[in-house]
């Protein structure tokens, strides 16, 4: 494969990736059926020609089932050796697997902008921050068993309280951070027990590969199982059997929808969904509006939009649009496009190739509809990317304003009352976070009182954002459903169990026996270190 020499040796695509392997039941069984291409968008040739990056094995419904039969075998009713293991072997385990990850750091961060088209710093901070998180999970997880180290008496009954595991969880990933959000369901349902099954995203799937050996080798066979293929072949067909306990998904509501609807008995199945948003941003007249536009340009421009926690929409009020679009399109048309290894570049490559032409009709439709590109670059196409265009006016029929765009395309609206933004958000299909920008504390109070019982998040002066990844990642209506942090995903993928019996000698010589003995691994007062 040719290379060019604007892009680094270290970062160069000098051999295709043929991923010919898949994870299931301890085993990193060979592929030889059909495969699907891994193309990037950006180049590697001075004209302009998509990279092939290598290919991935096209799974279907054998495979998935085979998949199942593992993580159901490795559960085995609740009886199998992960669910019953000793916590700290559980956390050996973990311990073990996110020591492999750290060395494969360089190839997974190169997949990382090859496929999507991350910068290279947030391609490193993605890696660097999934493995936090680990660590993170590890040291809650530590915490919570000590916690749970130890007996409750009420009316005469003793209760000895922990969180079990749920069952099987299938695990699918988002392509906009195919490792750290997809690691923030899978690594906390792992390690409270439950037995998995995974599937990457169709973006970001390559990278997955350069883990597979440490999954294999640190966890029993069957935990954790991990197929390749499009979710409608391997997905589905695992929903249908009902054997599923837990649906653990980042991605859109449809796709939610549509699988929850296989299972055939949904009443018996977990949800732990986060999906899209259309967060707003609300400037207020006495803003200060240096620090808004910073804010408002890493909300709506940040990995070109792709996120679901990005400003989908802003508001801003009559008194300061004037200044607000001056700053904002100005600020916006000085950021860098390059490569992702481009040093100082802040926007990149779409990693879909159909993503120009969908952003091109947003703009059409809202310009057909009365609104303006405010700034001189907005619309602007390249062979992979579309600049970012400010629109103003936007209204309520416009596409721009009623679908998630997930891309590089900002609408504005302003507005004269603080009811009008309000009321948006209380009409909205969602209800994840707001970037709230003024100073008044009188105007602010009310506005964050009222915010709060809309979405779960308000930043204050600040641009939406998951992290840091302690703090609870929720949202209401069509945006989520459970809490991701390190201290709710543990919450969110496991179950309040307990043993209790009634305050008597027969059982108080009983359970003192138990504690003694050492044999029981969920009956047990052992605290770790």
């Amino acid at each position: 494969m040719t290379t060019t020499p604007q892009i680094p040796e270290e970062f160069q695509i000098k051999e295709q990736k043929h991923q010919r392997h898949y994870l299931v039941n301890g085993e990193l069984r060979a592929w030889n059926g059909a495969t699907t291409e891994v193309i990037s968008t950006i180049s590697s040739t001075e004209d302009y020609q998509p990279t092939i990056l290598g290919s991935i094995p096209d799974m279907g419904e054998k495979e998935a089932l085979d998949a199942l039969d593992a993580a159901l075998k490795a559960y085995d009713q609740g009886q199998g050796l992960w669910p019953t293991m000793k916590v700290k072997d559980r956390i050996e385990c973990m311990e073990t697997f996110v020591k492999k990850m750290e060395a494969k750091r360089e190839e997974v961060v190169k997949l990382l902008m090859w496929e999507i088209g991350k910068s290279k710093p947030d391609s490193y901070k993605e890696f660097d921050r999934t493995v936090e998180y680990i660590y993170d999970t590890i040291e809650d997880y530590k915490q919570l068993d000590r916690d749970s180290a130890k007996f409750q008496k009420h009316d005469g009954v003793y209760a000895h309280i922990r969180r079990g595991p749920l069952g099987v969880v299938l695990c699918l990933g988002p392509y906009n951070y195919p490792l750290n959000e997809t690691f923030a369901l899978l690594i906390p349902a792992i390690i409270m027990g439950n037995t998995t099954i995974f599937k990457p995203a169709k973006h970001g799937v390559l990278l997955i590969a350069p883990l597979l050996e440490a999954f294999q080798s640190s966890f029993p066979k069957g935990v954790v199982n991990i197929l390749f293929g499009r979710g409608r072949a391997v997905a589905a067909p695992i929903m249908q059997t009902g054997k599923v306990d837990v649906l653990a998904l980042i991605g859109n509501s449809k796709s939610a929808n549509a699988l929850q609807e296989q299972h055939p008995k949904s009443n018996r199945l977990r949800l732990v969904l986060g999906l899209e948003a259309k967060n707003p941003a609300i400037v207020l007249p006495d803003a200060n509006m240096d620090l808004t536009v910073n804010e408002v340009i890493a909300g709506t421009t940040s990995f070109n939009g792709q996120r679901c926690t990005a400003l989908k929409v802003v508001y801003v009020h009559e008194e300061v649009k004037d200044e607000f679009f001056e700053k904002y399109t100005k600020a916006i048309d000085a950021l860098k496009f390059g490569n992702p290894w481009e040093d100082g570049v802040k926007l990149t490559p779409l990693p879909e190739p159909g993503k120009p032409d969908y952003i091109q009709e947003l703009i059409d439709d809202a310009i057909a509809k009365g609104a303006k590109i405010m700034n001189e670059k907005g619309g602007q196409r390249f062979d992979n990317y579309i600049w970012p265009a400010v629109l103003y006016p936007v209204t309520k029929d416009m596409r721009v304003y009623q679908e998630e765009q997930f891309g590089p395309v900002v609408p504005v609206l302003s507005f004269k009352d603080i009811s009008e933004p309000l009321d948006d958000m209380a009409e909205s299909n969602y209800g994840q976070q707001v970037s709230l920008f003024g100073k008044d504390v009188y105007t602010l109070s009310p506005l964050i009182d009222t915010l709060a019982n809309l979405v779960c998040r308000v930043n204050l002066n600040s641009s939406c954002q998951r992290g840091p990844d302690v703090y609870p990642f929720t949202g209401r209506k069509d945006s989520a459903q459970a809490t991701l942090s390190v201290h709710d995903a543990l919450r969110s993928f496991s179950i309040r169990t307990f043993v209790a019996f009634k305050d008597n000698e027969v059982n108080n010589e009983t359970v003192e026996q138990l504690l003694e003995a050492k044999v029981s691994n969920f009956l047990s007062t052992d605290y770790i270190l």
